[in-house]
């Protein structure tokens, strides 16, 4: 292992990443207030503070272990995930929708300003590497959140929108799955289902969404 070039990596990303989590948590916490929940809000955790999301193991010590481990080949972490007590909410099945969409959203919002960011730095003539190669981190990493977040299955977020739009019986039968899921996902991610038939399909689609999205402003700056 390249200790430089980790410090380096490390360097990059670590802006990007703690943006990445801290809105994305955030913003679960701020929604479910919106409908009715002020459980995040009464502990703290509808803040910009990252000190309140990240967890010393999944946000810090995994992912470097990982890293290490395998060159970069692998990379896994978490946040502190925000409190929401689903009863709290004006209308539980319905809003929790809205919830669990607010984190992967807030991904996709910060993938457009890291894109804005990369073109406005090209078009001030910036040719420093770190500045370019973090906006290019700050769409992998908000992109990577949004998509992986938005498989659906519990408790990821795109299995609470699942859980939400499904007739009462069915969604009850998904979120029974809860409990396991985590380890479910790690297999599918291990074995690399997850990757192959979800992470890089809709990456793409996203980059080439994000692309057209940003085309106006990339043509004004050449």
């Amino acid at each position: 292992m390249d200790f430089a070039n980790l410090i380096q990596t490390v360097a990059i990303y670590a802006l990007p990443v703690l943006f990445a989590i801290t809105v994305h948590e955030a913003a679960h916490g701020y929604v479910a207030r919106h409908f009715g929940d002020n459980t995040a809000w009464a502990l703290g955790r509808v803040t910009l503070n990252p000190v309140k999301h990240i967890d010393p193991l999944g946000t810090i010590a995994m992912p470097l272990l990982l890293y290490i481990a395998t060159s970069g080949a692998f990379l896994f972490g978490y946040a502190k995930p925000v409190p929401v007590q689903f009863g709290n909410l004006r209308n539980p099945k319905r809003d929790m929708i809205w919830v669990a969409l607010a984190g992967p959203g807030a991904n996709l919002i910060q993938a457009v300003f890291w894109g804005i960011a990369f073109y406005l730095l090209q078009g001030a003539g910036v040719t420093e590497p770190f500045f370019i190669k973090m906006c290019q981190a700050g769409i992998l990493v908000n992109i990577v959140m949004m998509v992986f977040n938005l498989f659906p299955l519990p408790p990821l977020d795109g299995g609470r929108v699942l859980v939400g739009l499904l007739p009462w019986r069915q969604a009850e039968l998904v979120s029974r799955i809860e409990p396991w899921g985590f380890f479910v996902v790690m297999a599918l991610v291990i074995a690399g289902v997850l990757t192959d038939w979800w992470m890089r399909p809709l990456m793409t689609l996203s980059y080439a969404l994000l692309e057209i999205v940003l085309t106006p402003l990339a043509m004004l700056v050449r």
